[in-house]
């Protein structure tokens, strides 16, 4: 199997950011009442981890490296990533005013998702070169978005069920869910690796 191909199968199944390596919680637990909503999020990630790693690996591997100041990797990703959340932002709020709406603080928190600094960083620590990094960092999203469609829809027939425990409703089911969706996930161990 090419490394491209295995790379994508395994960050979306056996090494999914989420439920692996259980990154981006916040919005998995906040934004994953609705379907539609929790899809359109995932999506929104895609376009920020795509577009982060595409601006991110020229600046590290061309510039911060040969400078020899790899010591500002942690400030310049970040700020890539505020400057590619807002631009996110103002699409959102003028091509699609509902899901901007929908999304309400969450949109925002897409700059401090850990999800998405993380492709940065783990792209800079398995040395992927420009075409790699971008299969990984599309996988990893889509992973993500998975993990996070998968939840929501759950969480909606649940809903319809009206029998989960005070306890357990809100966070406290979402976290059951995704241990369970990680035990899974886990099956597909040993079949592709990063």
């Amino acid at each position: 199997m090419p490394e491209s191909l295995s790379i994508f199968i395994a960050t979306i199944t056996s090494h999914n950011i989420a439920l692996t390596y259980i990154l981006g919680m916040c919005p998995m637990i906040g934004v994953s009442k609705n379907l539609n909503t929790a899809v359109g999020m995932g999506m929104s990630v895609t376009f920020v981890v795509m577009l982060t790693a595409i601006i991110n690996w020229p600046i590290y591997n061309l510039i911060l490296i040969p400078t020899n100041s790899t010591i500002l990797t942690y400030v310049i990703f970040i700020v890539t990533i505020g400057a590619s959340v807002q631009l996110l932002e103002m699409i959102l709020e003028k091509f699609l005013p509902a899901l901007y709406r929908a999304f309400g603080i969450f949109l925002p928190l897409i700059t401090v998702n850990c999800v998405v600094l993380s492709v940065s960083l783990f792209m800079v620590l398995r040395n992927y070169t420009f075409g790699t990094t971008l299969v990984f960092a599309f996988g990893s999203s889509m992973g993500w978005l998975v993990a996070i469609a998968i939840v929501a829809a759950i969480r909606e027939k649940l809903e319809l069920v009206g029998d989960i425990p005070k306890g357990l409703k809100g966070p406290g089911i979402v976290m059951v869910i995704l241990g369970i969706l990680a035990l899974g996930f886990m099956g597909f161990g040993g079949m592709v690796n990063v």
